[in-house]
């Protein structure tokens, strides 16, 4: 395999799961009889350009399509987050009615409805027919397609160059990260602003992140390696922010490197500088990752092997890729876990990938009463434990596994 980037061979692992099924692939109770696939899950470090990467073991059209099940709406916390973005960015661009804002990967129109609020005009691009026809019954122009070069020419062609193209957890799905930031360049105003928000590698390993690796995500990224590829595509990246969103991630502001109207914030490079520091670019932390892996591993199966031998009952809250992860990389499997509760009824009475885990609505909570509430979304787990702190009432405790595993 070689760096999408830099096309270096790659040869260091990061990390080794194994083999796992597609994390957001939720089974039908018919498929639960029919054979599974499982994928290997290792992914490589360049030591030339640091670029984090697994293997395109399944194409991008195969993972994000009709029946794609991930929809941003369920989240308040997501909700609010993308309602301030917009509050924000539009005093700082100064966007009005004769502005054009696209959004790359819109989901379920989750963002762009605050935009048409505002009267601004806005149209997404999302290749899942299931989010997009959510947002178009929202009322959200929504081109499905996956974001190309030539479909950004094509809208060129059509004069919908556009004053701010958002991407929100898009940049890791993609498996030709050059050929996507060039369709980005093309598409941009002379003046216009891009915005990316994408999780940050130095939290991943800081925090022992491993089930935020799944084959939806190709690219696992630095700011340097994004600040390279833009810069390879004339593109500067003036500002970056830290972001709490996803359990650490960064939001980056990008304009044509010819625009002489951008003053590059000091942020830049005191992130470039924070990254040398913690030793992103030194193969010595990413040798380390795979025992900590372990470790969480060995942790978490003592914990439900101890829980279940005392007679715990035991449940999972969020039906997250995350969860199904870290699920599949334990080997855990419906005897340990009872059920899976989600907000989402695109996933409720189904099951998920690999363990075969029931997936239900809330009201199970309430029914059965568990002992123990595993909360698979961490980077939420205070908006979650405040939903449903009346497990308090029977006793029931909440766990969280990442990084350390804790019961509260």
């Amino acid at each position: 395999m070689k760096c999408r980037f830099c096309e270096n061979k790659l040869t260091h692992i990061f990390a080794d799961l194994v083999n796992a099924p597609l994390s957001n692939s939720y089974l039908k109770e018919i498929q639960l009889e029919e054979p599974e696939s499982y994928y290997p899950l290792k992914i490589f470090v360049c030591e030339k350009c640091w670029l984090v990467q697994t293997d395109e073991h399944k194409k991008s059209e195969e993972i994000f399509n009709n029946e794609y099940a991930y929809f941003s709406s369920f989240s308040s916390s997501w909700i609010e987050h993308s309602q301030d973005f917009v509050t924000m960015i539009i005093q700082k661009l100064h966007l009005q009615k004769s502005s054009l804002v696209v959004e790359i990967a819109s989901n379920d129109g989750y963002l762009l409805q605050f935009f048409k609020k505002k009267n601004i005009p806005c149209f997404g691009i999302e290749p899942s027919a299931s989010t997009a026809n959510a947002a178009g019954d929202k009322g959200i122009e929504t081109i499905q397609e996956f974001f190309t070069t030539s479909l950004a020419k094509k809208l060129v062609l059509q004069g919908r160059k556009a004053d701010l193209i958002i991407g929100n957890n898009v940049l890791a799905h993609v498996p030709d990260l050059k050929g996507f930031v060039q369709g980005l360049r093309l598409l941009l105003t002379e003046e216009g602003t891009i915005t990316m928000e994408f999780p940050h590698l130095m939290n991943l390993i800081k925090y022992n992140q491993f089930d935020t690796i799944y084959h939806e995500h190709f690219s696992y990224l630095s700011f340097q390696i994004v600040y390279n590829i833009f810069k390879l595509q004339k593109l500067v990246i003036y500002d970056v922010t830290e972001l709490s969103t996803h359990g650490g991630s960064l939001r980056i502001f990008a304009g044509h490197a010819e625009n002489k109207n951008i003053l590059v914030s000091t942020c830049v490079k005191n992130l470039l500088d924070k990254e040398q520091r913690f030793g992103l670019f030194s193969l010595e932390i990413y040798r380390k990752f795979q025992g900590k892996i372990e470790k969480v591993r060995y942790d978490f199966l003592n914990f439900l092997l101890a829980a279940k031998k005392n007679g715990k009952t035991v449940a999972g809250y969020g039906a997250a890729a995350k969860g199904n992860t870290l699920l599949n990389y334990c080997g855990i499997k419906k005897n340990f876990i009872d059920f899976v509760v989600d907000a989402s009824p695109y996933k409720q009475d189904k099951y998920l990938p690999g363990s075969h885990i029931p997936i239900v609505k809330e009201i199970k909570i309430k029914e059965i009463k568990p002992d123990l509430l595993i909360l698979f979304p961490w980077n939420i787990k205070e908006e979650l434990a405040d939903q449903l702190s009346y497990i308090y009432d029977w006793g029931g405790k909440f766990v969280t596994v990442i990084p350390v595993l804790e019961v509260y």
